[in-house]
């Protein structure tokens, strides 16, 4: 058995109205994720440094006398009524850790089976983008994205961009798509060579080659969960474009990430910016 799903929790009880909307939504996708991988979750809350905090990661309410314990308390108690609605069985737990919202949970992530935030674009809390993109250059293990409007009875799609992206995001694609009882679509989205005629030579195999590591990284997988339908699309026109469609029909992204940009803390490329920013759906981003 795995670590647990550790998921932000954010909002104060003077703005429960706004972590509705937007942070028990994460939590709740939390929840039905660790009930789906057998493990628990773990509710995260990260507080700004009080007045008189001797270190990081320390319980709020031993530093704080201003009623911070009260106020944390509140909001992670219906962070926990929600994730009990959603998944009963699921064991829960709760922390409060001061520091800020990026290093806190990048910190937790080290021992998480997977990582939960929402996006619901406001700037300055744990479901701020800017967080999310944040997160995806530094997390350990997947990152998992609430955003968009799913369709809870669309596929699971895995978006082919390279194929050094291919085999740890069709591992949890295919995970995913058998838990969820869905078909997994994997959309290859067109590359350079597609697209630009007068590139190098050496790249007009680009899709060849991607589609053998494609066809190698999914062999074992389908023999591993039969039950999984596997559907290709291959969408024309831009990129951007078409994954931006393929997401408004889907119930979860899931898009590989080249390590190197987290170890040399790289901008994420073009593709996962899209999925991450921009997609309909929530997004699992995988490192490969």
């Amino acid at each position: 058995m795995g670590g647990p799903v550790v998921v932000g929790v954010d909002g104060s009880p003077a703005n429960l109205a706004a972590v509705e909307v937007a942070a028990l939504a994460a939590v709740e996708v939390a929840a039905l994720e660790a009930e789906r991988l057998g493990v628990g979750l773990e509710l995260t809350q990260a507080v700004g440094w009080p007045s008189g905090a001797g270190r990081f990661g320390i319980p709020a309410w031993e530093v704080d006398g201003t009623g911070a314990h009260a106020s944390t308390n509140g909001v992670l108690a219906e962070a926990e009524r929600r994730a009990r609605s959603a998944a009963p069985r699921v064991r829960i737990s709760r922390g409060v850790l001061v520091g800020e919202p990026g290093t806190v949970l990048e910190r937790e992530s080290r021992a998480a089976s997977l990582t939960v935030v929402g996006s619901d674009g406001a700037r300055g809390g744990l479901h701020d983008g800017f967080l999310a993109g944040h997160l995806s250059g530094c997390v350990s293990g997947p990152l998992l994205v609430v955003r968009g409007r799913p369709n809870p009875a669309g596929p699971v799609l895995l978006v082919v961009h390279g194929a050094s992206t291919l085999r740890g995001a069709a591992e949890f694609a295919f995970a995913e798509a058998s838990a969820r009882g869905a078909e997994l679509v994997s959309v290859h989205l067109r590359s350079v060579s597609a697209t630009r005629p007068h590139v190098r030579p050496a790249l007009a195999g680009a899709e060849d080659r991607e589609d053998a590591a494609l066809a190698e990284a999914l062999s074992d997988l389908r023999t591993r969960y039969p039950d999984v339908t596997l559907r290709c699309r291959r969408p024309r026109g831009r990129s951007r474009q078409a994954l931006v469609a393929a997401s408004e029909d889907g119930q979860l992204m899931v898009v590989g990430v080249r390590d190197r940009f987290r170890f040399a803390r790289l901008p994420l490329d073009p593709v996962c910016r899209t999925a991450l920013h921009e997609a309909d759906c929530p997004v699992a981003l995988v490192r490969c």
